[in-house]
């Protein structure tokens, strides 16, 4: 498939564009989970490619990862139909006592976009939650935001409930301003992100670990 326009109208944050040749290419017969691997994913890998060479910032990744659902969303009905499975399940939120919410939301909306079942349990999540979610939709990655320094600890407590509660079965990533790469081993989380790019290929690697 040409999944070069594609790309280019993600690159240009055109949900309007995208939209219309995601369509498109499933109206010439063109297979769902093809488009949705060569076009969408590879739009999503370029686009972490361009942040980390500081070309995009938040709020080109926001607007991009905006076009990227815009797709997925014509995407989606297609995928189901075909009975393609998603290639895991991530439940993320953002700690109790904290509002924050554009970080998760576009690591949600990158991971989703990189064909990953995402479960978003939105803000001011309590422990018990994110551990019940995480049962009950048998999660591979359990995401967890804070962008308050004070709200550190109830990270840490997540954390904690969910290796000791979740019989091993549940690995978390983590992440937020206030969180380190230090901090995040310190408390014993099994990934760490400072972007949503970086969380992307955070969750690849702890699923395929």
């Amino acid at each position: 498939m040409e999944a070069k326009a594609i790309i280019d109208a993600v690159l240009d944050f055109d949900q309007e564009k995208t939209a219309q040749l995601v369509r498109a290419h499933l109206d010439l017969g063109e297979d769902a989970l093809k488009i949705l691997d060569q076009a969408l994913i590879a739009a999503m890998d370029e686009v972490g490619r361009q942040f980390s060479a500081g070309v995009f910032f938040v709020p080109e990744m926001l607007m991009a990862a905006e076009a990227m659902r815009a797709g997925l969303e014509v995407l989606r009905p297609h995928l189901a139909r075909s009975d393609i499975k998603a290639k895991g399940t991530i439940i993320i939120g953002t700690v109790k006592g904290d509002v924050h919410d554009i970080g998760k939301n576009m690591v949600a909306m990158m991971l989703e976009c990189a064909g990953y079942s995402v479960i978003d349990l939105g803000v001011d999540v309590s422990k018990s939650k994110f551990l019940a979610s995480a049962k009950k939709y048998q999660a591979h990655i359990v995401a967890i935001s804070a962008l308050l320094s004070t709200t550190l600890a109830e990270m840490e407590a997540v954390v904690a409930d969910v290796r000791t509660k979740g019989g091993g079965s549940f690995k978390t990533l983590v992440g937020g301003a206030p969180v380190t790469a230090s901090f995040a081993a310190e408390i014993g989380a099994d990934g760490y992100s400072p972007d949503a790019a970086g969380a992307v290929s955070m969750v690849r690697s702890l699923i395929s670990a």
